[in-house]
This record gives C-alpha cells, structure tokens and sequence, in this order.
C-alpha cells in the first residue's frame, strides 16, 4: 500500500484503502497524465519534477510529502485549482513537484516545473519592496520621511503625515484598491487617482491591506531611480539572481509556457496580468505585475535565506533582510517591510512555522510563499486557481502545504502548545461528556488561530452552554462595562463578567465593596446551575493589576462554592516566568489586586489558579491542561506562538513588558499613552517637560531601558472606548517613550517606582503620590514614595515578602526553566 493512499485513506476519514487507490489513480491519470510507473517514491499524483543535475535527496518524511500531494490532489478533484507547482527547500534538501494542468480551457496543457505564473501580489516583496529596501540602503529613499518628499501631490486630503514605512506596512489609512470605473488607463493616472485619495484613518491607526500603497511605492522606485519599476526591478534584482523567467510583460515567446487565469473583455487572459488595476496601467504596477517560475522564486528566497546574497551577489544588506522580514507594526496584524509576518493573511505558515520569525506573502492568483529563516526553509506554491472561471481557492490547501512541510522537518516536534492546543490533538478527552461554560475572549484561540468558542462548539462529546466575557468583552474590544448578549456565531448566551459594580451600602467598609464586586464579576448559581464545568481560556500578561487574574479567581472561588469542576487551559506568561518584582501586595482584595502577590508575579494563569485554590482554601476541583515545551525563561517572541492583542491598548509584546512598571502611575494624573499608537511604551502629560523628565530618567541608568523625549496627543482612532474617558483628549503631552535595550536584565518596576518619584518632585501640584494606592496596593511602598526615600531603600522593603512568595509560589508551579528544572505541581 503506497503512503499516498494510506495519506489519502486517512484524509478521507476510514474510505477502504481500495477505493482511495481506485480514486488515487484516477486522479493521476485524468489530471497529471502520469502513470504510477511515472511516480517515483513516495507515490503521488503528480509528477516528480524534472531533476537539474545532481539534485539532492529530499530529507524529509515520506509521509508527510505524501499527505502533502494528498492534499493537492483532494484539491484539484474539488476544482480548487487545476494545477500548480510545489517546491519545498530545507537546509539545501528540496522536494519539487507539478501537479495537474496549467489550462484546462480552451484545451488541456499538463502543469510543467517551468510553467510561469501571474504572481499577482507576490509582486509586491519581489520586486517592489526589494527595490524600495535597496534605494533606501543606498540613500535615494528614506522609511521616515513622508511621501509628499518625492510625491508632493500625495499631499492631498491630509496625506502630508504619511511615510514611506507607511505605505509598505499597510498602516497608511487608504483604502484597499482605486476604483475600476470609470475606465481609465496608464500609471501616470493612477498615481493622479492614488494622490487624490481621501485616507480613511490617520496612519499607524490601522491595519488595511492596500494595492494603493503599492501602486505609490512603485512610483517613488521610478522617482528615486530614474527608472521604470519593471527596469530597474530587471537590472538590479532578477538579473542578478539569474531569475531568467521573471520579468513584468513576458515576452510572446514564453506564452506557451505561461499559465492562463481567466477571461476577460471575451479573450482568455494568458500573460497579460489578471489584477485590473496593473492592466489598466499597462502591466507594470508595484501591487501586481509580475510573472514567475517556482526555479525563479526559489533563487529570490535562497537569496533571502542567505541573509540578502546569493551565489557571491548580494542584494540586500543582512540587517535589511532582518527590518524587512521582521515585525514594523504592533498589533493583532504584524506586517514587516513588505512581508507579512502574523496577520488574517498568513495562512501559508500553517501551524508550527514559528510566529514572528517566519514570513512570507500570498498572490491574489494563488500563489505563496512561507520563509522560516531560522530553519533554513522556504514553501513555494505557484497556481492559477482562478483559471478557468475565477471560482478556485486555495486558502485552505496553502494552509495544510505550510503545516505538513513543517512537520516534513520535524518543526512540530518542541514547538509550543498553550493548553487549547494540547486539549485539541488530545481530542478533547477531559471534557468528554460534560456541559460547559467556557470564560474566553479573542486570545482563546489555537496556534492555527482558531477562536476555542468554535473549536468547544464542535467539539465530540462536548456541549458548550454558554459563554461568560470579561473586561473587554468576548472579542475584546470594548474599553467600558460589558452587558449581557448573544453571540451571533453560536447564539450561545454570554454572560458578562465585566458589568457595573454593585451600589455600596451605607456604612460598607472598602474591604467588602472590593469583595461584594470581585463576587458580583463571577458565574452566578443561576448560571452555573445547568452546567457540569468551566473552562478557562484567557491570555494574561504578568501583572497582578491586569483584570483577567481577578476573573480567573472570582471563577475558581465560584466553582468551588458551586461544586463544579473547572479547568484552564493554560497559556505562556508573555513576560516570562523567570521575574518578579515590585511590593508584594498588602492591601484586600480587589479586582485589580485579587491576591497577595507581587506587581509582576511570573506565573501563568494555570500557576495562579492553583496557588489561589490552594491558599485561599476554594476547595475547587480544579485541573489545569498544561501549556508543553515551554520553560519559563521564554519571551512570547520565541515560542513561536502568535500575538493576539490581549485588551485594546494592549498592542504589543513591548507594551506588556513595561506595562507592569509605567501602569503603577496610571490612576495619577499621567497619561498611559492610550489613544496613541505606543500606549503603555509612552508616557505623558500636558504639564510635563519630555526632555527633563527622559534626563531625569536617564540619570538613574535602569538596567536594559532608555527613555526618550516625546510629544503626543491622545486621538480618538487610537481608542475605542468612550470619549469622555480617554485622558487628556486631543491634549499635547510631553512625555518619555522607554525604548528596552535588554529586556531580560530590565527591572520594570523600577520604571514606575522612579517615574513617581521623579514627578513627585518635578511636578508636586499636579502629580499625586497618594492616587497610586490601589494599584500598587502596598502602604508601606506608598509611604516610602511620598517621603522620597531613593529607590534601592524602597526595594529593600520588599526583599522579605518577595523571597517568602518565591517560597509560596513552589508548589503551584507546573513549568521548568531550562537551567534548572523543576518538579511539576500535582
């Protein structure tokens, strides 16, 4: 039995092996015209491209490269694509393969290996984004400066503040496309068009994947050149690179070989570009343009594998590549220069290329590529899943090509699970049988990306009840009190978690108003009633204040009082679990102080609701699906896990790190930043003084940061919760931006603690200490900053209570650090 058929067998959920051999070859021989004496091992339906001379032996698993021809074939019988081209390349190994045809109207051609394809927005990394990083190298561009320097007339309709880095993360605020119609033609049009456009938000507001930008930034190639994009992209890019079939308006004579789309103006479109907008400016546009060979494409991503050189040519400079290929932009969507790092976009990644340090980009005709740098990989799929009739889609084979290579080297194998993961591939056997209600947000989601509502939805033997939100609401966008509702997708009722604090009765100490509003943001007795569990979802981020801990305790403390098992699926602490830091805390419970823990406590969420049911006596049964391969030295950043913003302002890996530190200060009277495109990394306030305060600042030489002055105004399209409670509104603020140099060595408490007794005596009429308590939550620190004890006295003060805390913290802690590992709690 070939590992095609088994593959296909198992794809197929239990079809007899005999009917998937049957099905096999008659799609090898209706869509590849191959016979099974064609196929060489392992057996598949398509043909092993032609070798070049002495290609290498693939050193990959058999199986998984049988999945993978598999899953095209299943694709091609299902009319996703007629066809296309795979070359996989790892560490020097490839694995080459053409499948089905490159037209199958007017007649049928069978795929070969140099087939050229439309590359459509493959364009856009190839050629424009090579060119542009290559001009800015060499002083003609420049990332920082705005368009209007060498495009004046892009000044139209408040453009004036939009920059070149702008345009080529997808941040600029124009829209997706110019419009088709009227009819119109030529580049020097649509530059005029594109200069007319009216910005929908102000830049770095958001993320809008857009052609517009694209069609800009081939213009300023020409301006800064001298010479036409498809020129200069042929003289200084493909030439080099001995990409030979590559080029913007193929000659007639590769017209055999290139691989139709679909018709358009009554004619089947067959080297001419199948974007509009490139074939209204003739054919060469930054967005589109391009046609392609996989041999082609695999030389442009050796190169970048390569650190920007190839064969002896460089092209790009090694810390170009790194910028460009790299995250530019925070958020849920992170583009690099170009490239696409963890947006909706990245379905090529698939499930184990790591998050953060893989990129790659996909081609509206149904192409893609997936780099992943670090293990000397590159995935190519070349397709024109929109011949013959534009109904073709290859989202989802894209995906399952990026998950099988990587389990074809082995990625899978000490990758990362967050618990959501490991209860998935464990077929969610803990929760067989049970009614659950499941506590979650947008950060309950998979490696894949998938929300847990979904995955629990549908999950076998599992019934999902209902669903309960906290702060922020259930997609976590919501910057004010969440209501009760529905959710559209499921119409499962969600219960919020986050709603208005009961009145304060007459006489009521703060102790218990802080415990009657932690009680009043659990699950009710009404609604746990017909439940037989929760299950907990949420991404955390190390510090004690950020409410999702305080919901994670008021739902143990109510299971427990209810007699209901909960289970969380853990997830990694972003920040590490390696530090903590800051005052343990002293005051009662709160919501934003639930347990006597430090600022930054350095345990997951899974740690903490052991070490709350185990020292506040819940009696709750409680298990904990672990998170696995994850030691607790290790940033987000390298479990290759994705980043999901875990609260609207929280936007980046950077803002949590230095959040536990700066938001010390919040309820003073300065400003976080939010309403800006940095909250959490700047700081500010009308009355302040930027450059005094980031010398003041500097002067105290905090390990691993260094603070500059700024100016900003908190703007409504940064924010989203009501206007009246954005501070400082439409406000100038001076302010420091922290800029972490060494993010392991930086204490980030000391931030907050120096930056309040810095503004204590700069700022003493406007600045005051006691607004601090609630979030630091320890009188005695207070105390000791509105005396204006220096910080290393103030530290002192907490060396006690944090050494019995990392004694406390023993017994909940279920992770090793890869220095020294440690018994896993029971």
């Amino acid at each position: 039995m070939s590992e095609i058929v088994a593959a296909l067998c198992d794809r197929r959920r239990g079809l007899p092996a005999k009917s998937a051999a049957c099905f096999i070859w008659t799609i090898c021989a209706l869509l590849t015209g191959c016979s099974t004496t064609d196929v060489a091992p392992p057996k598949a339906p398509g043909r092993q491209a032609e070798p070049a001379a002495a290609t290498s032996q693939p050193a990959f698993k058999p199986e998984k490269l049988a999945a993978i021809d598999a899953a095209v074939a299943e694709a091609i019988a299902a009319k996703k694509l007629p066809g296309g081209v795979l070359w996989f390349e790892s560490d020097g190994s490839t694995y080459r393969k053409v499948y089905g045809n490159r037209a199958v109207v007017p007649a049928v051609e069978p795929t070969t290996e140099d087939t050229l394809y439309d590359a459509a927005s493959l364009t856009k990394v190839v050629a424009t984004t090579t060119a542009v990083m290559q001009l800015i190298e060499r002083g003609k561009l420049d990332l920082e400066a705005p368009v209007t320097r060498y495009l004046p007339a892009f000044a139209a309709h408040g453009k004036e503040n939009v920059k070149v880095r702008h345009l080529l993360t997808h941040t600029s605020g124009l829209r997706p496309d110019l419009d088709y119609k009227p009819a119109w033609s030529g580049i020097a049009t649509a530059v005029k068009m594109a200069c007319a456009e009216k910005p929908r938000s102000v830049p770095d507001a958001a993320f809008v994947y857009s052609d517009i930008n694209f069609i800009v930034l081939g213009e300023l190639v020409r301006i800064a050149s001298g010479r036409r994009l498809d020129d200069y992209a042929a003289r200084e890019i493909f030439a080099p690179l001995k990409m030979k079939d590559t080029s913007f308006l193929p000659p007639a004579a590769k017209r055999p070989r290139i691989a139709p789309t679909e018709a358009a103006g009554g004619a089947m479109l067959r080297g001419v570009v199948h974007d509009p907008s490139s074939r209204m400016m003739g054919g060469v546009a930054g967005h589109a343009g391009l046609f392609t060979t996989a041999a082609d494409l695999a030389r442009f991503c050796r190169m970048l594998v390569n650190g920007g050189e190839l064969d002896g040519v460089r092209i790009l400079k090694p810390e170009t590549v790194r910028r460009m290929t790299h995250a530019q932009t925070d958020g849920n969507d992170r583009r690099g220069f170009g490239w696409d790092i963890d947006t909706r976009f990245s379905g090529p990644r698939g499930r184990w290329f790591p998050s953060g340090e893989s990129f790659g980009h996909t081609g509206f005709t149904g192409g893609s590529i997936w780099i992943d740098p670090a293990a000397r990989t590159f995935v190519i799929l070349l397709s024109n899943r929109v011949h013959p009739d534009g109904k073709g889609d290859v989202t989802g084979l894209r995906r399952e090509i990026g998950t099988l290579a990587a389990e074809a080297i082995g990625r899978e194998a000490d990758a990362v699970l967050n618990g959501i993961d490991v209860l998935v591939r464990d077929d969610f056997a803990p929760l067989r049988g049970l009614r659950i209600g499941l506590i979650t947000n947008q950060t309950g989601r998979d490696r894949q990306g998938r929300l847990t509502i979904d995955l629990l939805h549908a999950a076998p033997g599992v019934k999902l009840v209902a669903l309960f939100a906290p702060e922020h609401g259930i997609r976590g966008v919501a910057d004010e009190r969440v209501s009760d509702t529905i959710d559209e997708k499921t119409r499962l009722p969600i219960h919020s978690l986050y709603g208005a604090a009961p009145i304060r009765p007459a006489g009521q100490s703060q102790a218990d108003f802080d415990l009657a509003v932690i009680r009043s943001r659990a699950p009710q007795p009404e609604q746990l009633a017909k439940l037989d569990a929760l299950v907990f979802d949420l991404q955390d981020i190390g510090a004690r204040f950020y409410t999702y801990s305080a919901t994670l305790g008021a739902a143990v403390e109510a299971a427990g009082r209810a007699h209901k098992k909960i289970f969380v699926l853990d997830r990694v602490n972003p920040i590490t679990g390696t530090h903590a830091e800051g005052p343990i805390q002293s005051r009662a419970p709160s919501f934003i102080g639930f347990h006597p823990i430090p600022v930054r406590h350095g345990l997951t969420l899974g740690e903490l609701a052991q070490l709350f049911n185990a020292e506040r006596g819940f009696g709750a049964d409680l298990t904990v699906i672990r998170c696995e391969h994850w030691t607790r030295e290790r940033w987000l950043d390298e479990t290759g896990l994705p980043w999901t913003n875990p609260s609207p302002s929280m936007r980046s890996l950077a803002a949590a790190t230095l959040y536990p530190g700066f938001c010390l200060v919040e309820s003073t009277s300065i400003s976080m930043g939010r309403g800006t495109p940095k909250p959490f990394e700047q700081v500010g306030a009308p009355y302040i003084d930027g450059v005094k305060l980031a010398a003041e600042l500097n002067a105290r030489r905090i390990p691993g940061v260094r603070f500059e002055p700024v100016k900003f105004t908190p703007q409504m399209a940064f924010y989203s919760g009501p206007a009246n409670s954005l501070k400082y509104r439409d406000q100038e603020c001076g302010g420091v931006r922290a800029i972490l140099t060494d993010r392991e060595r930086c204490p980030v408490i000391d931030i907050g603690i120096e930056l309040a007794l810095i503004a204590r005596r700069l700022y003493p009429e406007k600045f005051k200490v006691d607004d601090m308590a609630r979030l630091l939550g320890d009188e005695e620190t207070l105390n000791a900053i509105r005396a204006g004890e220096p910080l290393a006295q103030i530290k002192a003060r907490w060396a006690a209570g944090l050494s019995k805390f990392a004694a406390r913290r023993q017994g909940a802690l279920l992770y090793p650090t890869a220095a020294a590992p440690v018994a896993a709690a029971q």
